[in-house]
């Protein structure tokens, strides 16, 4: 049953990775890398120190990817963007995207998935979301600013929408007709 939790987090990484990407963070790829490097990070650093503590290693060492908790972290961040769209579940039951991560969550316990790969993801997510979206409202500072560095990577073109109405064609060239 882990290839069906497998085959539902990708799917979860093209449609929240894609809606992130052209929502949230248009026009910003480098912010959206820096939260993907982010989150990353913060995911290696869990587990790292997760590893060393006596009782929880043993779950930690059963962790061979990250991929999934990443994507978890994805899904997180996006439910607390979007907190009121309405979702529906397999078409059993339908709830707001802020619910989203834990009925995730509780599908992969039902399909037999570890518990601790989507909750580290909700730990990534929700250290992204609140250093990102909380803490600038409360204190006016922002800690997770884009590096210069990374921004010169990235291109700062911006998004150019042609609208129908405003594209014109040139005619097409006119045949020359020969006399003999």
């Amino acid at each position: 049953m882990s290839d069906f939790d497998f085959l539902f987090h990708m799917f979860f990484l093209a449609r929240y990775c894609k809606l992130l990407e052209e929502n949230s963070f248009r026009g910003r790829t480098a912010d959206f890398f820096y939260m993907l490097l982010f989150g990353a990070t913060v995911l290696t650093g869990i587990v790292f120190v997760g590893g060393m503590i006596p009782y929880v290693s043993e779950s930690f060492a059963k962790i061979l990817f990250l991929s999934n908790s990443l994507t978890f972290m994805m899904v997180y961040v996006w439910s607390k963007q979007n907190p009121f769209i309405h979702m529906s579940f397999l078409g059993l039951f339908t709830f707001t995207a802020a619910y989203l991560p834990w009925v995730l969550l509780g599908f992969s316990v039902l399909v037999g998935a570890s518990a601790w790969v989507d909750l580290l993801g909700m730990i990534a997510g929700h250290a992204y979301y609140f250093l990102e979206d909380v803490y600038p409202r409360m204190t006016s500072r922002r800690p997770l600013r884009t590096p210069a560095f990374i921004k010169s990577l990235f291109a700062d073109e911006a998004v150019i929408v042609a609208q129908p109405a405003n594209v014109r064609f040139a005619p097409p060239p006119a045949e020359e007709v020969h006399q003999d």
